[in-house]
Parts: structure tokens; sequence; C-alpha cells
């Protein structure tokens, strides 16, 4: 200001640089760039090699949008005798690309939700867990959430489909207790057909769902995620949290029921702590929300679930001649089976809405599918073998022994199917030894001698005994032919000859 302020008394650059002791080319500097309008202060602008050129970048830039490669204009700048390298023309092409972005910036105006009114849903892609029929399969996470109250709903699923949306539906307005008036999510083929004249024409069955439930199904602007990013955050929170990868450090999912009940737990979490953006407990907001939401039906709409069927006293149902088991706790209930591709799936109504209870391979007549999972008391164990026996104690002595630990059951059970004699004695002997020695060791000694197979009458002291000495349980000599001191007959093989 200085310098600017002493030309203007002078109106000579020497003698205004005398005044403010700098130099004549200096306030011609300062002067010249005030009268161009540009700024005073910081570092001039020296010419560059790419400047006559600049105009052609603006132009290629702006004709793609944004989107074309540095090296892509390279190339034809030398074409048009461009002289300079690579390196200056991707600083001009990072400036003027800063520029048009600055230009056609998207800007967004924050939501302003009402209660009662929006949910927002969406699919996200889940971990691999085992299948029902015991390979590794690919999950989907079904997220959904309240605009107003922030109260979010994940269920797991198996796919995408249509009866799988619809129950997935019915289960997530049964745990919000009412029905919102709108309903935003992707342009999926199971909610919009197809677009004509850009205006979507939405699939029949989900019209028929809105009326069923009173509510009414949008789908954001095509290929614009950005319209619904409600639900884009909820899945991308939801997968963040139940997806295992190398930043969460989740462990593998061992069932598919092991993952519902970490979704369930999740959603507990997030619902019941603040928000960040509305500072309210999701779960209490949705409390004060569900004055504003219609009316639940009491009956789920099952139009698009399948066809119905009676589960039988053998916990199965019958589609196509061929039976199919269901797990316990629907014997007389009423179920949907549907057949999607080479799979079976079963839908029950359940407690929480509408719930995908049983899923098997199809069948023909004949070869009934049959999970012995869904039999857990039955004597076979799921690989089809019989299930070992569970002592049940019906005397005071009987009940002495088998609470010495799980080494005094697993002893009875393998002393019985070896057929040792005079079982009762021995365990009114091990139990007097554990009252001298402790019971820790002779349950230990117990188990050892039901892992060994010897149950003779001092078997159990001198296994105490050979503990006792600091020997190690795992070094287990089972007797049999192999382990023989027999003398035999090898030394005599080359005899007389």
């Amino acid at each position: 200001m200085e310098i600017l302020e002493a030309f203007d008394a002078t109106g000579c650059a020497h003698s205004a640089a005398g005044i403010a002791k700098v130099d004549p080319k200096t306030v011609r500097r300062y002067v010249a760039a005030r009268d161009e309008g540009r700024a005073v202060t910081g570092p001039g602008r020296r010419p560059r090699i790419v400047d006559p050129y600049l105009a052609k970048v603006e132009e290629w830039v702006d004709r793609s949008q944004g989107k074309v490669r540095a090296d892509v204009i390279h190339e034809r700048l030398q074409a048009v005798g461009f002289t300079g390298d690579e390196r200056t023309t991707r600083r001009a092409v990072a400036e003027v690309k800063a520029a048009w972005r600055a230009g056609h910036r998207r800007t967004y105006r924050p939501w302003i939700t009402e209660p009662g009114l929006w949910l927002q849903f969406d699919w996200g892609a889940g971990p691999v867990v085992p299948g029902p029929d015991g390979r590794a399969r690919s999950t989907l996470l079904f997220c959904a959430w309240l605009a107003w109250s922030r109260f979010r709903v994940v269920i797991p699923t198996w796919d995408r489909r249509l009866g799988t949306l619809l129950a997935c539906l019915d289960a997530t307005l049964r745990r919000l207790g009412g029905v919102p008036t709108y309903a935003l999510t992707d342009n999926e083929k199971t909610v919009t057909v197809e677009h004509v004249a850009g205006v979507a024409v939405r699939h029949p069955a989900i019209v028929a769902a809105g009326r069923h439930y009173g509510i009414q199904v949008h789908t954001c602007v095509p290929f614009d995620p950005e319209s619904k990013g409600g639900s884009e955050a909820t899945v991308r929170i939801a997968k963040a949290d139940l997806v295992p990868t190398e930043a969460n450090l989740l462990p593998g999912y061992d069932s598919f029921t092991e993952l519902a009940q970490a979704s369930e737990a999740f959603c507990a979490e997030v619902n019941g702590r603040v928000h960040r953006e509305t500072g309210r407990i999701p779960v209490e907001a949705l409390v004060a929300e569900r004055a504003r939401l219609h009316p639940l039906p009491m009956a789920p709409f099952t139009a698009a679930l399948g066809e119905t069927r009676c589960v039988n006293t053998d916990q199965t149902i019958r589609f196509g001649s061929v039976r199919y088991s269901t797990p316990p706790g629907l014997v007389g209930a009423e179920v949907w089976a549907r057949a999607e591709g080479d799979e079976l799936v079963i839908v029950a109504d359940t407690d929480t809405g509408l719930a995908e209870v049983a899923r098997h391979r199809l069948s023909t007549p004949g070869n009934p599918r049959i999970d012995l999972g869904h039999y857990p008391d039955h004597p076979q164990t799921p690989d089809g073998g019989p299930r070992p026996p569970q002592p049940r104690p019906s005397s005071s002595a009987e009940q002495a022994f088998l609470a010495l630990g799980p080494g005094a059951q697993s002893w009875l059970v393998e002393a019985a199917a070896a057929g040792a004699q005079r079982v009762r004695s021995k365990m009114t002997t091990a139990v007097e030894f554990a009252a001298l020695v402790g019971t820790a060791p002779v349950d230990a000694a117990l188990g050892i001698a039901a892992t060994a197979g010897r149950f003779a009458d001092g078997d159990l002291l001198a296994i105490v005994e050979h503990r006792a000495g600091g020997a190690p349980s795992a070094d287990l000599v089972v007797a049999d032919e192999t382990h023989s001191v027999q003398p035999g007959t090898a030394a005599w093989k080359g005899f007389g000859r």
C-alpha cells in the first residue's frame, strides 16, 4: 500500500521508488497488476508453454464431463504442435478439471423429515456362510431405516427375489409397529418392471402389497444412488460391522443362524445409542413416531410367497409329492412353500413377521429331504449315526458317581458299551477313592480309562498313581493285539532251511 500510495502521490515510478525505498521495477509491477485487476500481493504467474493450448484443454475437459485422462490430452496436444512434457500437461489438466468441477458441483439440500412419512430400504452384500447343504454360500443384507427416528432394521437373506423381499418388508413393518406413508428404494426388477419415457412401471405384486399394508413404494432416479443416501449409509454401516474384513477383524460365521443373531445384536446396538445427527436415541424416537404410523394389518401379504402347506406331526410338509422337513415348533401351523430355481423355500409367520425357516434342494418322489438338524432330540446324530446314551441317575449312588464330572460320565458310557463287569461296584469304589484323593484326579483318571478302554479292577488306582508321578495324560496305551507281549514264532520261520 505504501508503494501504491507513493506512486499515486508522485505519478512517477522512479520518485515513488525513492519514497518507498524499493526498486522502480517493483513499483511498475505493482501498478501494472493493480491496473489489470490482478492480485497485487503474492507470487506472480509466469507465462507457461501450455498457455496457448489452454482453450483447447478446457474444451476437451468440458466435452468429456471432466473424465478425460491427462495422457490422452497430452497426445492430442502433441499432434497440434505442443512441445512440452507430460508433467506440464498433467498440471494444466488438473487445474482445468478443478475449475470445471467447481462450476458443475452437485449441491444437496438437507432432507427435512417428518414422523411416520418415509421408510427407505436397500440390499447389501453379506458374508459367506455355510448353506443348508453345508457348502459355502453368499448372503445378502436387507437394510431398512425410518427417516425421522433413524430406527434401523437389518435382516440377512439368501437371495433378493420377490418373495424374500415381501417377507423382509413384512418383518420390518412388524418390528416398527406400524406402516409409514412412503417407501423409497432402488429400481430393481422386483420393484420396477421397466421405465417408459423415464417413468417407472411398478411390479404388480409390489403394488398389491402396498395396497395391503397401506404404503406407497417410490424408487430413486435410475443410476443415482445419492437420491436415496439414507439407505445407502445404512447398508454401508451394516456391512462394516457384520461382514468380516481386514478392517474390522471379525471372525467368520459358522451358520446362517449365527449371522442372524449378529444382525439382531447390531440393530440393538445402533438403535440404542444416540444418533449423531438427531441427538436422539432411535429406539426412543420410534416410540414417538409410532403415533404417526398407520395400523399394521393382522394378516401378512402372502400372495407371492408360494403355496400354503400344513406341517405334519413329523415336522414335514409335502410339495410335489416329496416330504421336506421344517424346524421344531411348527407342527400344525400353516407355512408357505415356493420353488426358486433348484431350491424349495419354506416361509412361516413368526412372532416378528414372515421369515424363511427352511431351504432345501428340490427332490423327486421317493427321495425326501430331511434335515436332521431340525430334530435335535432325535436318537440319530446329524451324520445319521446313533447318539451316545445320556446318563440319567436314578439313585443316590449313581448321582454321586456322575457328579464327579464328565470323565465319570464318559467312563460309564464306554464301560457299558465294552461289557465291563461289576460296573456298580467300580462306581462305588471311584466315589470312595475321590473322597480320599480329591474329585479332580479321579474324574481325570476316569476319562483316561474311558479313552484307553481300561475297565479292570485296579486300572483306576494305577492311572491315578501314574498321573500323580507327573506323567503326561496325553500318552495313552490302548490294549490291543498290536501291543501284545505274547511271544510269537517269528524266530522259528527259518528253522530247517
